[in-house]
Order: C-alpha cells, then sequence, then structure tokens
C-alpha cells in the first residue's frame, strides 16, 4: 500500500469526528487517496500532524502536482542534569510557508559543536540560494494576502502576545538549547537572556495596533496626513551569540509593524531558531509571515542580501560583513538597511565612585556571556588615585569567575566556553597580540581546559591606545585596564576608535556624568551601570558601530516607511 493510500485508509476513520479544520495551511491537489476526496485528503494528512508520531513528515507539490513525501529528521537531545533535565526536540530542516522543508537541491548537512566538549551534537540542513528564493516568494505572498495592511494591527498584536505567552510556556526547553549550543551558563541564560525574548515580543505586540501617522495642517482648502507602512518582506541575519533574543528583537517589531520575515539564524548557534519555528505555528502565524533559512553567510546571507524582492536587511555582527551587506543591498534594489556592528567600549572610573560596585559592574561588563557581547566594556580607565586598589580589586573578581569556569550545566558555573574554536582561536591570537605589542597579562591570557573552548578570564596592563588589543574588538573575556590623569584625556582615549556602540562612565559627580555622557561618541551611554539594555529605549550605534536603532519606538520607525498623502477640499487652479 502506498503511503498516501495509507494515510487516507488511516485517517478516515477521524474525519467524521473532525468535521472543521482551521489549521488548513494551504491548497493543493494531492491526485491521490482511494476512494476519498481531495479535500479530505488534504484536511487528514494535516490532522497528521498533531495525531502520530511519524509527524514529521512534510508533503509539498512539484510542477507536475504529484505528492512527494519527505522526512525532516527531529532532533531530541536527552538532558540529564541536575540543573534542567527533560527531552528537548526540534526539526533541523528548513522552515518555509510554514512547513518544515528539506534543501532543494539537498543542501549541505552542517555540524553544530557543543563548545563545551568539542564534539559534533548533530547536524542541521543548510539551505542556498535557491531556498531563499522560495522562502521570499512565501513571505511576499503572505505580505499580499494574510498579514501586511491586510491585518489589523490589533490582531497582529494577539499573535504576538500568544507567541511571547508559549515562549515562556518552553523557556526552560529554550533555556536548556541555547546553553548546549552557545555554552551560556545555565542559571545566567534563564534568569536573563531567555526572558528578554518574552518580553521584547510582549513589548512591541503592545505596539502593533499604535502605529499611526499624523494630520497636517496646510491651509483652508487643503489638508495633508501622513502613514506609516511596512516595507513588505525583512531579511533578518542574527548573529551566534544571543540567538534567540536577537531573533526576538527583529521579528517582533518586523511583524508589529505588518513585515515578513526571512530569518538566517547564524549556522553556529541555530537550535534556539529552529524551535521557534513549530511555536511560531503553534501562535496562529500564518504561513510565509516568518520563514527560517538556516545556511552559511556566503550562501543564505548573501542571497538574503542580493535579493530583489527584499525590501529591507536588519542585520547584527562585525563590520566586515555590515559592508558586504549594505554593498549588497546597494547593488540589488537599493533596499533598506539596519546594521548592528559591533563595539570596543569603554568603561571609564572616576576617582569618587563605590569602588565595590564599580568594580563588579566593570566585570559584569566585560565579562558576561565570555566576554561575547557587542557593548562589552573592554577598554578599562581607572583614574590614577585609586588604580592600584581598582585592579587588586577586579584582578580577584577575575580569579573567583575562573575559579567558576566550567561547563554550561554545572553546578556553580559562570564562566562557560567560548562559542567555536575558530572564536577561540581568534581571542587567543588577540592575547598573543598584545603581548608582542608590549602589553602584560596580568590575569589568565591562557585556556583553562584541554576540552572544549574555554578561555580563562584575562586581565591586560601597560596597554598602549595604537595596539589591536585597544583598537579592534576581541569578543572574548579579556579586558585592558589603564591609569589615566583627566576628564580630557580619558574622553580623548575613548573617542580614539572607529566603534561607537556604548560606554561606560562611574561618578557620583552629576554634573560630570552629564558632561561625558555629551562628550563620548557613542549610542548608548552607562552611568553607574553597564551592559543597560531596555525594551523601551533605542537600541544603535554611532560611527562604525551601525546604522539605525533597534527597540524602543525608533525601532518602530526602522521598519516602516512614511507616506505622505495631500487632500484637495477646494483648492481650484
Amino acid at each position: 500500500m502506498s503511503l498516501p493510500t495509507y494515510l487516507a485508509a488511516r485517517t478516515s476513520q477521524y474525519a467524521a469526528q473532525h468535521e472543521t479544520f482551521s489549521n488548513i495551511r494551504q491548497h493543493f491537489n494531492p491526485g491521490t487517496g482511494v476512494g476519498m476526496p481531495d479535500e479530505m485528503l488534504i484536511r487528514a494528512r494535516i490532522q497528521l500532524l498533531s495525531w502520530f508520531p511519524w509527524s514529521d513528515i512534510v508533503c509539498s507539490v512539484d510542477a507536475t502536482e504529484r505528492i512527494l513525501f519527505k522526512m525532516v529528521k527531529t532532533y531530541t537531545h536527552e538532558f540529564n542534569t541536575k540543573l534542567y533535565k527533560g527531552e528537548v526536540s526540534f526539526k533541523t530542516g528548513l522552515f518555509i510557508n510554514g512547513e518544515w522543508v528539506d534543501p532543494v537541491d539537498g543542501g549541505d548537512m552542517i555540524d553544530v559543536i557543543d563548545p563545551a566538549t568539542g564534539k559534533v551534537i548533530t547536524a542541521v540542513a543548510g539551505g542556498n540560494t535557491k531556498d531563499v528564493d522560495i522562502a521570499v516568494k512565501a513571505a511576499r505572498k503572505a505580505f499580499k494576502t494574510t498579514w501586511g495592511l491586510k491585518v489589523p494591527g490589533s490582531e497582529r498584536g494577539n499573535i504576538l502576545s500568544r507567541l511571547a505567552d508559549l515562549l515562556e510556556k518552553h523557556s526552560d526547553e529554550l533555556t536548556a538549547l541555547e546553553c548546549l549550543n552557545v555554552g551560556k551558563p545555565f542559571a545566567g541564560a534563564r534568569q536573563l537572556e531567555i526572558p528578554a525574548a518574552v518580553y521584547v515580543s510582549r513589548y512591541f505586540a503592545g505596539w502593533a495596533d499604535k502605529i499611526h501617522g499624523k494630520t497636517i495642517e496646510t491651509n483652508e482648502k487643503k489638508f495633508a496626513y501622513t502613514r506609516h507602512e511596512p516595507w513588505g518582506v525583512v531579511g533578518a541575519i542574527v548573529p551566534w551569540n544571543g540567538p534567540l533574543v536577537s531573533a526576538a528583537m527583529k521579528i517582533a517589531p518586523a511583524l508589529a509593524t505588518g513585515n515578513t520575515v526571512v530569518l538566517k539564524p547564524s549556522e553556529i548557534t541555530p537550535f534556539t531558531a529552529l524551535y521557534l519555528a513549530d511555536l511560531l505555528n503553534e501562535a496562529g502565524v500564518p504561513p510565509g509571515v516568518v520563514n527560517i533559512v538556516n545556511g552559511y553567510g556566503l550562501t543564505v546571507g548573501s542571497a538574503i542580501s542580493l535579493h530583489p524582492n527584499v525590501d529591507k536587511i536588519t542585520f547584527t555582527g562585525s563590520i566586515l560583513t555590515g559592508r558586504k551587506i549594505l554593498k549588497a543591498a546597494a547593488e540589488s534594489n537599493l533596499k533598506n538597511v539596519t546594521l548592528e556592528l559591533g563595539g570596543k567600549s569603554p568603561t571609564i572610573i572616576f576617582d569618587d565612585v563605590d569602588l565595590e560596585q564599580a568594580i563588579k559592574w566593570a566585570a559584569y561588563g566585560v565579562y558576561f556571556n565570555m566576554g561575547q557581547v557587542c557593548v562589552a566594556g573592554s577598554r578599562i580607565y581607572v583614574h590614577e588615585a585609586i588604580y592600584d586598589k581598582f585592579l587588586d580589586g577586579f584582578t580577584n573578581f577575575a580569579k573567583g569567575l575562573t575559579s567558576a569556569t566550567g561547563a554550561p550545566f554545572a553546578e556553580g558555573t559562570q564562566h562557560g566556553p567560548q562559542v567555536s574554536k575558530t572564536q577561540f582561536d581568534r581571542v587567543m591570537g588577540y592575547i598573543n597580540s598584545g603581548i608582542s605589542e608590549g602589553a602584560k597579562v596580568h590575569v589568565g591570557g591562557e585556556r583553562s581546559s584541554d576540552e572544549g573552548y574555554f578561555i580563562k578570564p584575562t586581565i591586560f596592563v601597560d596597554a598602549k591606545p595604537s595596539m589591536k588589543i585597544m583598537q579592534e574588538e576581541i569578543f572574548g573575556p579579556v579586558c585592558s585596564i589603564v591609569k589615566f590623569k583627566s576628564e580630557e584625556e580619558v574622553t580623548e582615549w575613548a573617542n580614539d576608535t572607529t566603534y561607537g556602540l556604548a560606554a561606560n562612565v562611574f561618578t557620583q559627580n552629576s554634573a560630570r556624568a552629564i558632561r561625558m555622557s555629551h562628550a563620548l561618541e557613542a549610542g548608548t551611554i552607562n552611568v553607574n551601570c553597564s551592559l543597560s539594555m531596555e525594551l523601551n529605549v533605542p537600541f544603535g550605534g554611532y560611527k562604525q558601530s551601525g546604522m539605525g536603532r533597534e527597540l524602543g519606538q525608533e525601532a518602530l520607525d526602522t521598519y516602516t516607511q512614511v507616506k505622505a498623502v495631500h487632500v484637495n477640499i477646494g483648492q481650484a487652479l
């Protein structure tokens, strides 16, 4: 018996019990089935996705209207630790038009590595240019038919709210996957990063029905008004260091404003994005509104950037890749671009601070997520009057963090591995560069385990402004602590970089805090704190740290274009 016939036979008994099927995803003519109408077979097939254990069967239709049955692999990981126990499953294919599919040409199988051990966890499918094209077509169709201006903001907001609820419901599973994939300590990820994805989805859900223009008075015989309309199809390319929250920061405002999305997760850390896909369906996001195409940057990322039917790109990553995306956007269709391209943030400690708090905040600002944070305060400038005391306290903190280094699911772990062998080698390369240029390793500077990609929290002293470790983003647990004499001197040093994402100032003098906040060339200034990122406050950089803003009301502006309408109510020629 053929599989289609078997499906028809096995599901006929359920048809009478399920007269209405609200989750029919698409209409096509299967042209198969014995004694069973095509429409009923379609409905039965969709219900099978939730009724039977072989729910990863995916049907698609080729040009001759034949059904092709494909098995999209499901990966299940069993967690058996004191911090988390349970099985978590996700599909490893591509998520296009609300369904799981394999790459059209077979594609690459991309090994995903456990950074704590250096061993392969599993392999996921990698798409190509053809897959991106299919995803963009699905997104364009959805934008014109089931999303965009066809759906009121209140409904978009309700769907985003349901998605936020599902993210919260599955936060333990998402935390476990993120920690396995990225190497983050479990406790910190569960407390901070996964909840942030929930909150950002809820925040933009609240904005979905409040996106409007304004009426502008011109003269008594004419008036004008503006509309904020979605761009259309948004290509979202997210980094490996915070895969879920980064995806949420792009998907939520895009959907709230009526856009559809083709998401490319990092091929290094795709797990939570793939898990997210099924939650999108469960939340009621229409097919094609969000498509997830995993793959390499040179293939999938380039295809999205160059695609003539992608209207906007939002990207978080390196300056080098950001330049390539900007060039591709210009050469293809002049698509709108938002770029968040990293930083080399200064942390400035004046002599009037609460020293204990300043040490804790400065250490948090550079070592959180093993230094793999775009706003990491890796250049620490300390006033000469308190330099020695600060260095002693900061050194003790770094040593304590070294002793709390371990696997993500080990109790007491506060510091994990770098995300990959490539990133490990990159960070060690910067450490070696600092040594060769004359800086001194005060603490750390070496790997902390023969297994995995662990690097000890590192402190450099005697670093000069021109050194690579002071000018370039390391993206690892490495900082330089430098002595300064005056406000003018430290301001000049702090601004002496091509980056301008964030800066941190510690002082009890409010006038000085305001002066420094105005003088520093960065998109975010933290006073007496670090790594601040509030959902209702815009986030983005100056100089080569990017363009456009994420979060806050300002993010909505980047996902819409303004239309001006002039209405003549009596002006005659």
